[in-house]
């Protein structure tokens, strides 16, 4: 053994449990639990911790930070050893050679997931074509494991050009999209994933590719994965209520990829425990057709800060999304507009979904990042509030205030589902067997949401504070339960055999610090950051790449590609955890 972890109390993975052993390491793999005599050339001393395995991130869009943060900070210091990446289908790869395509995936990633363009620009150049190309290039210089998914609209792209936004595929786009798929999942990819959801829309405000193609494009190329093993996939619908188009869509995928879909995300509302029922039912649905669906449920209520910067979800209302394809300066313009104002004031009046009356409560939304000196006293307080005080309409005040900041102003709707109630749900989804625990988000929506520490999250809040999961319970539905469900092998538990991803945490202070604005990216671009809280040290592969919220300068992440470091997890049943 070249490292031994002494005298911890181990939470193996398996949901037993916690017991006193030591954890023995050779050449990146766990060999020995118990007594373990003798010296190792390493010795970590865990006296008072916890060992447990490396967390699993399920839902991440890490796709373009795995270029300039080879720590893929702060998900690792937050004791995630494994990420899944290429959700949604916005992947960096593969790529037609056309350098407007490649230019048009960074702007649309930049759109959708929130990553500054400045960042994209000046640390992604995509010399690479094909998807093994783009794993290539990032493989052996990470600090945790990454998988990616191919992502449906780069597929869309890379085959279509610009008529990927427009046109449907014909007979000889979609054979040609079938090839580019399998060549990708041969060369490691570990499924296929898209999405439908009317919010992903791209930088013209155009949806994104995969949204114009038919039922059948989806289904046939999600049918191209049942050739290759170790593969799964992934849909984001974007609805409220799930509908019978969306069941059937579901069981029409996993049948013919015979792989499990999964989905993001489940919202929960107290309230309205119709639209949860929904979305539960359709587990049921696509398992009764011999599939299989997990949907994915955050770890905490999710606050989310909107702005006009990137129009993300306020593009969803009725006339707003004509902001979209404006310059900063015009679209600054057009707010100050009594005439453009007016449209938009209409499209807010006539918003009708229940995703868009979400962010119709204009009184209550939040004021936040207000930079200039008079406004400051306003960052915290509701925008009605401030309406209120200068005698103006609760928009009029909004649109003031965004043309006075240059559009800096931030707005978020109230937390949901912080009542007790919701919080019971919350515990008991993470035990429903329909579901798994995830939708952080990590490495997108960098301005916006606040998901992406969702282990310590779950660890602080839902297990610490509430008590809603044991600690045991906890950290088996954050590894060994997602290694299973996604066939990653010897990942998830503590056992001989299995790689040496450890997290040594304090489990009396585990937690989440405090979420805040950090200017840390390329280009000078700013970033919602959170440092853990008792997170002592995590090990990948057997190297220590963090102790308390510092990189060590070793790296221990690979790339896990499909066949090679997963293996095919039948579909049809339920699991039974």
């Amino acid at each position: 053994m070249d490292t031994v972890v002494r005298n911890g109390l181990v939470i193996d993975g398996s949901g037993a449990e916690r017991f006193r052993a030591d954890v023995g390491i050779e050449s990146g793999r766990i060999v020995a639990v118990g007594r373990i005599p003798g010296r190792a050339p390493r010795e970590l001393d865990a006296a008072g911790a916890i060992v447990c395995p490396g967390f699993i991130d399920v839902h991440t869009h890490f796709d373009a930070q795995v270029l300039w943060d080879p720590m893929l900070s702060p998900s690792v210091y937050h004791g995630v050893t494994t990420a899944l990446a290429g959700n949604c289908g916005f992947t960096l790869a593969p790529l037609s050679g056309d350098p407007a395509d490649a230019d048009y995936l960074l702007r649309m990633l930049s759109r959708v997931e929130g990553m500054p363009l400045a960042t994209l620009r000046e640390a992604v150049q995509p010399t690479w074509r094909s998807f093994g190309e783009y794993l290539d290039r990032i493989d052996g210089r990470l600090a945790i494991n990454t998988a990616f998914l191919v992502g449906h609209s780069a597929l869309r792209r890379a085959v279509m050009g610009e008529r990927a936004v427009t046109d449907r595929a014909g007979a000889e786009d979609l054979a040609r999209m079938l090839t580019l798929l399998r060549q990708s999942l041969a060369e490691g990819g570990v499924g296929f994933s898209t999405t439908i959801s009317r919010t992903h829309s791209d930088y013209e405000g155009q949806p994104v590719p995969s949204r114009v193609a038919d039922r059948e494009e989806i289904v046939a190329l999600a049918g191209a994965v049942r050739d290759f093993p170790g593969t799964w996939l992934e849909i984001v619908f974007g609805v409220v209520v799930m509908q019978q188009e969306h069941y059937a869509l579901a069981a029409d995928m996993s049948v013919a990829a015979g792989r499990a879909l999964n989905w993001n995300a489940v919202q929960i509302d107290s309230a309205r425990p119709d639209l949860l029922e929904s979305k539960l039912r359709a587990s049921d649905y696509v398992r009764e057709r011999g599939g299989t669906l997990y949907g994915l449920v955050p770890a905490a209520p999710m606050t989310t800060l909107l702005n006009f910067v990137n129009c993300f979800v306020i593009d969803t209302l009725p006339g707003w999304s004509a902001l979209v394809p404006m310059s900063l300066a015009r679209r600054r313009a057009a707010l100050a507009d009594p005439q453009f104002r007016a449209v938009l004031k209409d499209g807010a009046t006539r918003a009708a979904t229940q995703a868009e009356t979400r962010i119709r409560n204009w009184s209550k939304v939040v004021l936040q990042a207000l930079a200039l000196p008079h406004n400051l006293p306003w960052n915290g307080r509701t925008l009605g509030e401030h309406a209120s005080a200068l005698g103006k309409e609760p928009l009029d005040a909004l649109f003031d205030l965004a043309v006075e900041e240059n559009l800096g102003v931030s707005f978020s709707r109230s937390s949901e589902s912080t009542d007790e109630r919701s919080w019971q749900l919350r515990g008991e989804l993470w035990r429903d067997p329909r579901l798994l625990i995830g939708g952080s988000d990590a490495g997108a929506h960098l301005d916006m949401i606040d998901s992406f520490a969702l282990s310590t999250q779950l660890l602080g809040e839902g297990v610490r504070r509430r008590g809603l999961l044991t600690l045991e319970d906890a950290i088996h539905r954050i590894t060994a339960l997602p290694a299973e469900r996604f066939g990653l092998m010897g990942r998830g538990r503590i056992a001989p055999g299995a790689a040496a991803d450890l997290v040594v945490l304090d489990p009396a202070r585990v937690d989440c610090g405090p979420i805040a604005m950090r200017q840390d990216l390329p280009g000078g671009e700013k970033r919602l950051y959170a440092d853990s809280v008792g997170i002592l040290q995590v090990m990948v592969g057997g190297v220590v790449v963090a102790e308390d919220n510092r990189a060590t300068g070793q790296l221990g992440g690979r790339v896990l590609r499909s066949g090679r470091d997963t293996r095919t997890v039948p579909v049809g049943a339920a699991a039974s955890h």
